[in-house]
């Protein structure tokens, strides 16, 4: 029974030696603190600068405004003269359309002249052919008018003013003349009604029908016209457009916040003319959070680019999964030139770690505990499974 009490005895002192050797063997950061990514905002136009009023170290989301600028002298001199242009092109296809309207209306009233000479044209041709069929079923039946209206035919034959020669007085060629007629005022009206009009002149169409097809030239030649002054207007104010835009982003504006996370530092104050590019804000950018750290030689040398470790915020139980991204080594002072947190002087000493740690990233506006500190580890150590455990 002794022994066995001494053998437990040196069984607890060899377990409890291993534990406090393997807690202070094992891979482990001498520092470690939440870090991110300081985002500079610049000014994108000269102007006068106007702040809202806002804490540091307040949350902002990405697109927020942060800021506005404005140039009251900004150069509106081409935009100016591009607009002008555009009322000039504007005024000449007006122009142009209003005599197309114009030329349009007149060729309309030809039209009608048109339809209305043929009408009476064809009733004309009608008229006398019906008159020259009258008198050539005369001279087929004896010569003798036998009705009223042969008489009146045959009385219209000193008045007939067509082009047909005139009536022979050989009485063997006077029916022969009256076939004539009949035949030539058929084709007359024939021609006619297919618009084409004979016996004229050396014309086959009224004087209005000629001049309508004169102005249908004139309509095409101003539709072409009409057509390539849209153009020349599209093209312009396309030209304002560009011209718009850039004399806006000139002028200046709201400044919108380009990441989620930190009002930092502010760099002009409120009321400041400003040049463009000058640096107005820093900005922490929060879904960039990093985790960097300092270990001795040996850990150092131990650690390769993508290898598994733990980090436990100080007074925290929680334990984040985390991945090295980066061995920067001793005296990496640079590296932390655009980081929010900068390294102390024992940390220079020492070897430079950086870690990723999604879980911190995942946790929104909580998640942006810069300057946080914790530990980081990079090996299993004895109470990992008492710690998992009790977590």
């Amino acid at each position: 029974m002794k022994y066995s009490r001494l053998i437990i005895g040196i069984a607890a002192v060899i377990f409890a030696l291993w534990v406090i050797i393997g807690e202070q063997m094992s891979g482990a950061s001498a520092d470690a603190v939440v870090n991110a990514p300081v985002v500079t905002v610049r000014a994108p136009v000269a102007g006068n600068l106007e702040l809202p009023t806002r804490q540091l170290g307040v949350y902002v989301r990405q697109g927020e405004v942060l800021a506005t600028i404005a140039d009251p002298i900004v150069d509106r001199v081409h935009l100016d003269d591009l607009l002008m242009e555009v009322q000039l092109e504007k005024a000449g296809r007006d122009q142009i359309d209003a005599l197309l309207t114009e030329t349009r209306a007149i060729r309309d009233s030809m039209q009608q002249r048109t339809d209305t000479y043929r009408a009476h044209r064809l009733d004309e041709l009608r008229e006398r052919l019906s008159r020259a069929e009258a008198r050539l079923h005369i001279l087929e039946n004896g010569g003798v008018p036998q009705t009223d209206a042969e008489q009146r035919a045959v009385d219209a034959v000193a008045e007939d003013s067509d082009a047909l020669p005139a009536e022979p007085r050989i009485a063997s060629l006077v029916l022969e003349h009256a076939r004539e007629r009949v035949a030539v005022l058929q084709i007359a009206l024939d021609a006619a009604e297919q618009n084409v009009f004979l016996g004229d002149g050396y014309n086959d169409a009224p004087n209005a029908e000629q001049h309508m097809v004169q102005l249908d030239g004139e309509i095409a030649d101003m539709v072409s016209r009409k057509a390539e002054a849209d153009a020349r207007v599209a093209a312009v104010e396309e030209r304002v457009d560009r011209a718009r835009v850039s004399v806006n982003a000139l002028t200046g504006g709201e400044l919108r916040s380009p990441v989620t996370g930190t009002y930092w530092e502010i760099l002009e104050a409120s009321g400041t003319n400003v040049q463009r590019g000058d640096p107005l804000l820093r900005l922490v950018d929060c879904s960039a959070t990093v985790v960097t750290l300092s270990v001795t030689e040996r850990v150092y040398n131990g650690l390769t680019i993508g290898q598994s470790a733990k980090f436990r915020l100080g007074g925290a139980s929680d334990v984040y999964d985390a991945t090295v991204s980066r061995l920067a080594g001793s005296g990496a002072e640079t590296v932390y030139r655009n980081l929010a947190v900068a390294p102390s002087k024992r940390h220079l000493e020492r070897y430079d770690v950086t870690l990723i740690v999604p879980g911190l990233r995942d946790k929104g506006t909580d998640g942006c505990l810069i300057g946080r500190t914790g530990r980081a580890f990079f090996d299993t150590r004895p109470l990992d499974g008492l710690r998992n455990l009790f977590h």
